[in-house]
């Protein structure tokens, strides 16, 4: 990319941050999202008497096949899924539940472009978000067989951003390196350049686990007065392997005792692989006990061990319900001693299966606190819904 090329795009950059300041700065107190430049902090404030909503984005797996002409088709159909949610519900928060991107299947130097990418639709309508790490998004480069068949090397596998045959790629002015992109860089990318992201990479006692971290729902005239809090985990796969660790087990413990220590207010937990204890609740063959949901059509891929994160959180009167994604043939909500078990609904045209994509949708109603969840597809429909919480 040249010199004027970078800088003309650096201005828009800047333009555009300005733009979106001054909006967020004369937006009324009674919308349902009150931005006021960057997120602040680790508070999110919302409407008072108003349900806070949230859409779960599961699964996009954008840059799958890049090399290919079905590739990026797939990325445009995975963000029309997206729009047609946020349009049709107009969530005041969403939540990038793993496997934004198929990092295994990106070639480019810096996986963030597609990352960006798959934030795009949420970006442009103002609605802040949060994100976690599935066992995909920084996960290593394979090599598919077919290079090494007859079919030979895609012409623009790697292209030269400085000639005309960089292709798809020349806009972003990206080298092929093959080495992935870690998640410390693909959370600070996503930090940095988007002002409301309130994702975070998490305690640094805690990598390589990276998106670990809580926020608290405010309300818009107290923000000391917590009406939830909504904990995020990074559940590994990828550059290592796929559990909750010990070691945030005893972060969850000791964050919980320490800003919610009589278990006052309601708790709701995301992250992206099932636990062991899915397995256990999993309704077998056509009698699905008290589960809510459409599709029962896999075996739950579990977690590779178990840390003690679910005894932890069964113990808590105030966890309401756990939220993952991972198997894209599931989106059913089971009981499991106090609280709910539940997957999301596979949102994005990339990975495997051919079921009908969708978004799960919570509402939080505060004062007296409830959680409700239902799926909205891409047709427009809704399906399941489910009382999580009086």
């Amino acid at each position: 990319m040249s010199t004027s090329s970078t800088q003309k795009q650096y201005s828009v950059q800047c333009a555009l941050i300005i733009c979106l300041s001054l909006i967020s700065a004369v937006l009324p107190d009674d919308t349902g999202l009150i931005l006021r430049g960057a997120p602040s902090g680790n508070i999110i404030r919302v409407r008072e008497g108003s349900p806070f909503k949230i859409a779960l984005f599961a699964d996009l797996h954008f840059g799958e096949d890049a090399w290919t002409d079905w590739g990026p088709l797939q990325d445009v159909d995975s963000a029309r899924v997206m729009s047609t949610v946020l349009d049709k519900e107009e969530p005041d928060f969403v939540v990038y539940l793993g496997d934004v991107i198929t990092a295994n299947n990106i070639m480019i130097e810096n996986a963030s472009l597609y990352w960006d990418e798959a934030v795009s639709p949420t970006r442009a309508r103002g609605i802040p978000w949060a994100s976690v790490f599935g066992n995909h998004d920084d996960a290593p480069f394979e090599w598919p067989m077919d290079w090494f068949t007859a079919t030979g090397i895609p012409k623009l596998h790697c292209p030269d951003a400085n000639t005309s045959d960089a292709g798809p790629f020349a806009s972003y002015g990206e080298k092929c390196s093959f080495k992935g992109t870690s998640r410390l860089q693909l959370m600070s990318d996503e930090i940095k350049q988007n002002i409301l992201s309130y994702s975070k990479k998490g305690p640094k006692s805690l990598w390589p686990s990276v998106s670990n971290y809580v926020l608290k729902l405010a309300s818009s005239s107290n923000s000391e007065e917590a009406s939830a809090f909504m904990y995020f985990f990074d559940s590994g796969g990828g550059s290592y392997p796929q559990v909750i660790s010990d070691a945030q087990v005893k972060w969850f413990k000791q964050k919980s005792e320490e800003i919610n220590p009589d278990s006052r207010v309601p708790e709701i937990i995301f992250w992206h692989i099932p636990t062991k204890a899915y397995k256990k609740v999993a309704p077998s063959f056509l009698v699905h006990k008290h589960c809510v949901g459409s599709i029962f059509l896999e075996d739950v891929a579990a977690q590779e061990a178990e840390m003690g994160i679910m005894k932890v959180l069964e113990e808590r009167p105030s966890v309401k319900a756990v939220f993952v994604g991972h198997n894209h043939g599931l989106d059913w909500c089971c009981p499991c001693k106090n609280l709910w078990l539940c997957f999301a609904r596979h949102t994005g045209y990339g990975g495997y299966g051919n079921w009908p994509r969708g978004a799960r949708i919570l509402e939080i109603n505060h004062q007296p606190f409830s959680l409700k969840s239902w799926i909205r597809m891409e047709d427009g429909r809704t399906h399941s819904e489910v009382i999580l919480s009086p």
